[in-house]
């Protein structure tokens, strides 16, 4: 792989709180904000950035890929920095090499002694077969043009202008002739072949030159989804389908998973796509975007919290309802915010979990009787709400992310509402006369 995305000094490589509104249903803003996670700006990262544009470039390049080969063989796969930058496998062999290389400062032609070049061709004299006739294809992909009569312009794809011999010849003669130390070691590997492993390696080679930048790339990927994808709702859905890639993809280049087919993309997309069906909603939150620390300093003292520590939940029962609080505020100030759901719909969903609650509160309290200890509450109020947490009930009937119930309980205890302890409207009351 490339130790760099970049080919030059130019190029890169690759709210506020909740709180209850009983005439919405839901949850909205108020005025502080939400403890949603940011990123420090340091030295450090200012000098990091161009590096990311151009990894960046490269793992939206990787779904660019995918749906190019949408209608290709399904069992195709993609990886990313295991072969190189992106590259092709069919039954674990590779069989396309692509380097990535990305300029956003200034543009510079590709000659025959670019760095841009060599450090490209440096990587495939390690890792690309360079004498092996069935080696995989090999191709650069850059932003850049390639200079007239250069080596790049000659192992363009179009079979009309293609001349690997005449590429592999100018390549050989500033091989020899270049004193740029930086590029000398690949030029010596270049200069080890003989003329008949030249030419092998060479007619391997494509230049991609004047290749999609990053806005590109972003607007070829919009193209290519638009067909099929909910119109109504397109931009939520482009950034969902964003969303999924950069989970994969970050779990490749974790190593977490090694590779994805295009079958596997094309079951993904329909996922997605299934979101936005009428009986269905897009999980727009995810629990890592939540800062939690600060959350659990924001809501230490809510009337949710105090429900909670009445039952005497476990601490880490306790973090989990913080969060899934905070989940449930985003998820429908997100919602809302793109039109997927109205106020209307948010206040039949907060009867059903009350009729819901109210059921099995009831139940409770009938078979806990007049005699109960305290501690005997506690416990029936713990079992009430592990029962309610694992209730199926969702605001839509395919919706499956139990989070979003979870968190709306948690808003409406948050008021008077709906409890978990048996005498929890006493122990209400008792807390409004503590914070007169």
């Amino acid at each position: 792989m490339s130790d760099d995305p970049s080919g030059s000094e130019e190029s890169t490589e690759p709210t506020e709180e909740p709180t209850e509104s009983s005439s919405a249903g839901g949850l909205v803003p108020a005025a502080q904000t939400t403890p949603v996670k940011k990123q420090a700006t340091t030295p450090a990262a200012h000098s990091a950035a161009a590096s990311v544009l151009g990894y960046l470039h490269q793992t939206r390049w990787g779904l660019l890929e995918l749906l190019r080969a949408k209608g290709d063989n399904p069992d195709l796969s993609l990886t990313l920095e295991m072969h190189d930058d992106v590259a092709w496998e069919d039954a674990g062999t590779p069989t396309e090499l692509k380097q990535m290389k990305l300029h956003v400062k200034a543009l510079k032609d590709l000659t025959d002694s670019s760095d841009d070049m060599w450090r490209t061709l440096g990587v495939w004299l390690d890792n690309g077969r360079p004498r092996d006739v069935h080696g995989p294809v090999l191709t650069l992909v850059t932003n850049s043009s390639a200079a007239e009569g250069s080596a790049a312009s000659m192992l363009r794809p179009d079979a009309a202008t293609r001349d690997p011999a005449a590429a592999a010849g100018l390549l050989a003669a500033v091989a020899a002739k270049s004193t740029n130390k930086e590029t000398k070691k690949a030029r010596d590997k270049f200069l080890e072949l003989s003329p008949a492993e030249r030419m092998v390696f060479v007619e391997r080679i494509y230049v991609a030159d004047e290749s999609a930048d990053l806005d590109d790339v972003d607007e070829e990927v919009a193209t290519r989804l638009r067909p099929g994808a909910p119109t109504q709702h397109f931009d939520t859905y482009l950034d969902q389908v964003w969303g999924w890639w950069g989970r994969t993809s970050l779990a490749m280049l974790r190593g977490r998973t090694e590779r994805i087919t295009v079958a596997g993309m094309r079951t993904a997309l329909e996922r997605v796509r299934d979101q936005f069906a009428s009986e269905n909603l897009p999980v727009l939150v995810q629990a890592d975007e939540i800062d939690l620390e600060a959350a659990l300093q924001q809501h230490e003292d809510r009337t949710f919290v105090h429900q909670l520590k009445w039952v005497k939940v476990q601490p880490r029962q306790l973090q989990k309802a913080i969060l899934d609080y905070q989940v449930a505020y985003l998820q429908e100030t997100r919602w809302l915010a793109e039109h997927l759901v109205d106020y209307d719909e948010l206040e039949r969903f907060t009867a059903k979990l009350i009729d819901e609650w109210e059921r099995e509160f009831d139940f409770m309290c009938g078979e806990l009787g007049e005699e109960a200890s305290e501690e005997e509450k506690r416990s029936a109020g713990r079992s009430l709400l592990h029962t309610l947490s694992n209730s199926t009930l969702a605001i839509r009937a395919r919706f499956d992310d139990a989070t979003h119930a979870r968190g709306r309980r948690h808003a409406l205890a948050d008021g008077p509402d709906l409890g978990w302890h048996p005498d929890f409207q006493t122990h209400l009351e008792q807390l409004l006369l503590e914070h007169a």
